[in-house]
């Protein structure tokens, strides 16, 4: 077997979900990814721990969405709850040999279903989890690149040292930490400003994104004030989103515009309560993820970026004293926007990066 994907199982395995004997683990991978799918079942059993695996079918999801009538589901299926309750650690590979599936799904029905399996996501995400890529043919042809050359790429990116990315990113978890307020300015399209204050800002390392190489947050919810034009693409529900434009009062969107399948984004929006509000801040900081490739679990994380999340909040922002509260959704959508140029990011009146530069990096130089 590949050395890179034995590597890439024991990151996994090893830091981002630590697998110990007893734990029964949730696999769920399509069968391009069966390699580590085998290398990591070779580990967990090396561990005394159980697995259950389950295979995707972008096809066959596609055949289920386009048939069924959300009006017909009241809530997820009970065997996937109760399974869901009983594991204790999930272990999500994604891999595609299509990522344009679902894009003859109507997005209103991908809105729906969002909703109907809310109670599945809240369950899940309050297990050890992580989620993480497997180098498939599909996500390089929408990297633009070679099979071969996306195998390094990702590789490089999910097996370089955490230790050190971690040391890296707490200076921004430290400016964060007692922050009240964050403005984002790049160019004269976006200017956004959000309250942080009482929120907890997390240092992404590889433990649930896989790669990591972020550290974000979440604004309260009813701060949000500006506009922002978000210039990465995004691809959601099989297609592909351009130039997002959204306005915010009060904290919630306004006015939106996107120059491509503006319909998918209208659909978003509509999804439910929270999806009109953002939930998540975050700051791009992996310099290793050096381009662009329509793959958000990559590109979210690459230096010089910030992105915006609608939709729901992670649980990790939110403190437990109840002070302040996050946003609840069914949703969460990462957008991006480029700060490499003619941009900045203020905290509490003070610029702590300037045009991809950090201020800590200034001081070490």
């Amino acid at each position: 077997m590949d050395p890179r994907v034995e590597a890439h199982a024991d990151v996994i395995v090893d830091h981002s979900v630590g697998i110990e004997a007893g734990d029964e683990v949730l696999i769920s991978a399509p069968a391009v990814a069966e390699d580590l799918v085998v290398a990591l079942q070779k580990r967990i059993g090396e561990r005394g721990a159980h697995s259950v695996t389950l295979g995707g079918s972008s096809r066959g999801r596609r055949a289920f969405m386009r048939a069924m009538d959300p009006e017909d589901y009241d809530e997820p299926p009970a065997s996937l709850m109760a399974m869901v309750e009983e594991i204790d650690a999930a272990i999500a590979v994604r891999a595609s040999t299509n990522t344009h599936e679902a894009s003859d799904v109507p997005p209103e029905k991908n809105a729906a279903y969002a909703q109907i399996m809310k109670p599945f996501q809240d369950a899940y995400m309050e297990k050890r989890w992580v989620g993480t890529q497997y180098p498939a043919p599909g996500n390089a042809q929408d990297a633009e690149m070679s099979t071969e050359a996306y195998e390094e790429f990702v590789y490089d990116a999910v097996t370089k040292d955490w230790d050190e990315q971690r040391a890296f990113q707490a200076n921004m978890v430290e400016i964060l930490d007692d922050a009240d307020e964050v403005r984002i300015v790049s160019g004269d399209t976006t200017d956004v400003t959000m309250s942080v204050s009482g929120m907890n800002p997390v240092n992404d390392y590889a433990e649930k994104n896989l790669p990591g190489g972020e550290v974000f947050t979440a604004p309260v919810p009813d701060s949000v004030e500006g506009e922002v034009l978000f210039d990465m693409p995004l691809m959601a529900q099989g297609r592909e989103i351009e130039d997002v434009r959204l306005v915010f009062e009060d904290g919630e969107v306004v006015d939106s515009s996107a120059a491509k399948n503006e319909d998918v984004l209208a659909a978003v929006l509509d999804t439910g309560p929270g999806a009109r509000r953002l939930g998540e801040l975050g700051i791009g900081m992996n310099r290793d993820i050096d381009r662009f490739t329509y793959n958000m679990l990559f590109d979210e994380k690459m230096g010089d970026t910030v992105h915006m999340a609608l939709g729901r909040t992670i649980d990790e922002n939110v403190p437990d004293d109840g002070d302040v509260e996050g946003n609840d959704s069914a949703m969460h959508m990462d957008m991006i926007v480029d700060m490499s140029e003619e941009s900045y990011i203020e905290v509490d009146g003070e610029v702590v990066q300037r045009d991809g530069t950090f201020r800590f990096e200034e001081s070490e130089d």
